[in-house]
Parts: C-alpha cells; structure tokens; sequence
C-alpha cells in the first residue's frame, strides 16, 4: 500500500471519526439511523492510519460519544458496566486486524480473501471479549446462566458481523475507486505527445 501523507492520514481520520460520529448514537439503526459503524471504523482506521497514537483519539471519541448519547440524547445506558473498560481490547483487536491487513495488502483478487478472513476473525475476537465481559462483570446478567448467555449472544453476533463487513465492504470500494482515480491522473497520457 502507497503511503499517505500526514494531510491524507487527517482527512482520512476526520472522515472516520465522522462516520462513527454519524452512527454511534443507535448502535443497531433504525428506519431513519444507520447502524453503528464503529466495529467498521476501528479496522478502517488501523488499516490507513500509520500512527498508532490516533487508536486513543478513536476511543476517546468513541467514550465521549457514549457519555453524550447517554447525557445528553436519553440512550438507555444498560451496555455501560464495569465491562466497559474492556472495549479497548475489543477495539484494538479491530484495529490491529487492520494493522495486519495493511501489511499484507496487495492489489489483486486473492486480497478479497484476506480482507473477509481478517473481518471474520477480529469481528469474532471482539464479540467475544465485549460480551463475554459484559457477562462476566455486568449486573444485569447475574441472573443468566452461562449458557443462556451464550445462546442470547449468538443472536446479535450475526448482526455484528454482517454490519461490520457490510461497512468494512463500502469503505474498501470507495478507497479502490479513489485510488484508481488517482492512478488515472496520474498515468502519463496516450494522446501522442512526445
């Protein structure tokens, strides 16, 4: 992959930070919200940003978020326990899925493979330590078995992946067709000037 520019790398986080700003509110969508793209976003951003640095500035947007959709815009507050602290390992799983991606990105068909395996595993890694916390520290599951938990989790894991990738698919069309029209400025021209 082309490195980009420190102006590249803001633009690009800007418009990421946008995105999640733009879905977080309601995590799962509605008839009028897109779902939330924050899952999407994470490996986006370890994938085109080169400072490992900006993971803190992505997950204290993601904190400052949550406290103003709780505060400020009535969200219901049951996903916030003593769990919550492990979303930095959720999220950094996603960010290093795409941390590896970017190191074995090539442009070709066979890329496609890596890029669902990677959303697959870190989608999966992270589902796992966000609800498994949840279960292991929250209040409102001490009533739940173990195995009940797990089967009620099994329900949104679908739900999870499908939008992560979902989101996942969209951001790597647009980066294609932005680079190739890059590259196509780029090329030197067949007019027949010498």
């Amino acid at each position: 992959m082309n490195q980009t520019t420190p102006r590249q790398e803001l633009i690009i986080a800007l418009l990421l930070l946008g995105l999640m700003v733009a879905t977080r509110f309601h995590h799962f969508g509605s008839v009028t919200h897109l779902p939330d793209a924050s899952w999407a976003v994470f490996i986006a951003a370890g994938f085109f940003l080169r400072r490992m640095s900006l993971f803190l500035v992505f997950m204290g947007a993601a904190v400052l978020i949550d406290f103003l959709a709780i505060t400020q815009f009535r969200v219901s507050s049951f996903c916030i326990s003593s769990a919550y602290g492990f979303l930095v390992p959720a999220y950094g799983v996603l960010w290093l899925g795409g941390r590896w991606l970017r190191a074995h990105f090539h442009k070709d068909w066979s890329m496609l493979m890596s890029l669902a395996a990677m959303v697959v595993v870190s989608t999966s890694a992270a589902f796992v330590i966000s609800s498994g916390s949840f279960y292991l520290f929250s209040t409102t599951t001490a009533e739940t078995s173990l195995m009940g938990f797990a089967e009620q989790s099994m329900t949104y894991f679908p739900w999870f992946l499908q939008v992560t990738a979902a989101y996942v698919a969209v951001i790597a069309a647009i980066y294609l067709a932005v680079d190739a029209l890059i590259r196509s400025h780029h090329l030197p021209s067949s007019s027949g000037h010498a």
